[in-house]
C-alpha cells in the first residue's frame, strides 16, 4: 500500500473493526510520520481495530532509526517488518508490549523470522499485490506450521469473505488485505488508479522484477500508460523500494493483486468490511451445511456396510 495508505485509510479501517496498516516511508519525512502517527492515536480509542505501522528493514532504509523512535513513542500495537530481517525493531516493540509480525513470502524467511522471535508473520503468498509471493496460501500456511505457533496472517488473492473463511479453515489467524482497499474511498489512490482497478481483473496483471528489483504484481494498463511494454520488461534491476526514478514506480505504475476481479466500485471502507463479514458469515454457514452433510453420509455408509456385512 505504499503511497496508498494513510491517516484517512488507516482510521477508517479501525473504526470498522479491523487491523489498519501503512507503510511508513509513504510519509517523506520523520516529521511527516510524527503528524501521521499523532492523528492516528489521537482518533482512535481501546474498542477500535489496532492500527500497524508497516516497516522496511532492509539496508537502503536509511531512515529506519528515526521511524523507529517514533514508533516506540506512539507504540503501534503491530509493526510489521518488510524486505528485511525483522532483528532491528524486536527489542523496540517488545518493550512497550506491541506485537512483531515479518513479511515472508518463501519458507526460508519464515524460518529465519520464526528464529528471531517474531510474535507473528505475514506470508505472502502468490496473488498478492505489490511486492508478492510464489507459494499457495495453503501449502504456505501448511509448512509455516509446522515449525511456528505464532499469529499466521496470510494474503494473496484474498478478496472476499468466503476467502477469508477459507484461510481461516487451512490454519490461519487472520488475513493481510491490501488490494481489496485500493479503491476505497479513503484511500489515497489517483482516481484514475480506483478507476484501473475497478475496471481490470487478474488477466490484467503482470509479475516482474524489473521495475524495483523484487518480484511485484503489476497493472498492465499502468505500464502501458508509462510507455513500458508488459511482455518485455526486461530482466531485474537493482533493488530500489522507494517512489523515486525513471519509471515512477508506485506513482505513475500500479500495483494490484489476483483478488480485483472482487472489486466492483469505489467503496467506503465500513461499506466493504460489513460485505466481507457477510461473505464470511455465509461461507461459515455453507462450510456447516457441508460437514453435517458429510456426517450424515459417513452414517449412512456405515449402517450400509454393516447391513451387508450382516447377510
Amino acid at each position: 500500500m505504499f503511497l496508498v495508505s494513510g491517516p484517512e485509510l488507516v482510521i477508517a479501517a479501525c473504526k470498522a473493526g479491523i487491523g489498519g496498516a501503512f507503510p511508513t516511508p509513504n510519509c517523506r519525512t520523520p516529521s511527516e510520520l510524527d503528524s501521521w502517527m499523532g492523528q492516528i492515536t489521537d482518533a482512535l480509542s481501546p474498542d477500535d481495530g489496532p492500527w500497524v505501522a508497516n516497516m522496511i528493514t532492509h539496508s537502503s532504509n536509511n531512515r529506519l532509526a528515526e521511524d523507529l523512535a517514533l514508533v516506540a513513542e506512539y507504540k503501534p500495537p503491530i509493526v510489521i517488518t518488510a524486505l528485511g530481517s525483522p532483528k532491528p525493531v524486536i527489542e523496540t516493540v517488545k518493550a512497550y508490549g506491541g506485537l512483531v509480525f515479518a513479511d515472508v513470502v518463501n519458507i526460508n524467511l519464515a524460518r529465519k523470522a520464526a528464529a528471531a522471535g517474531v510474535d507473528g508473520m505475514a506470508c505472502i503468498s502468490a496473488g498478492a499485490g505489490g511486492h508478492t509471493g510464489h507459494l499457495s496460501p495453503l501449502s504456505f500456511i501448511s509448512a509455516v506450521r509446522e515449525f511456528f505457533d505464532g499469529y499466521i496472517a496470510v494474503g494473496g488473492g484474498i478478496a472476499d469473505g468466503s476467502a477469508i473463511a477459507g484461510a481461516i479453515a487451512a490454519g490461519a489467524d487472520m488475513v493481510y488485505m491490501g488490494t481489496r482497499f485500493l479503491a476505497a474511498s479513503e484511500s489515497r489512490a489517483q482516481d484514475d488508479y480506483k478507476a484501473m482497478i475497478v475496471d481490470c481483473g487478474p488477466d490484467d496483471l503482470v509479475v516482474s522484477s524489473a521495475i524495483t528489483g523484487t518480484p511485484a504484481s503489476w497493472l498492465k494498463p499502468s505500464l502501458n500508460a508509462a510507455d513500458l511494454d508488459p511482455d518485455n520488461l526486461g530482466g531485474p534491476v537493482t533493488r530500489d523500494y522507494s517512489g523515486d526514478g525513471a519509471h515512477k514506480r508506485w506513482k505513475d505504475i500500479w500495483a494490484a493483486g489476483q483478488g480485483l476481479q472482487s472489486i466492483q466500485a469505489v467503496e467506503p471502507v465500513a461499506t466493504i468490511v460489513d460485505r466481507l463479514e457477510d461473505e464470511y458469515r455465509l461461507a461459515v454457514s455453507r462450510f456447516q451445511r457441508i460437514t453435517a452433510g458429510e456426517e450424515h453420509m459417513d452414517r449412512y455408509v456405515a449402517a450400509t456396510l454393516a447391513k451387508a456385512n450382516s447377510q
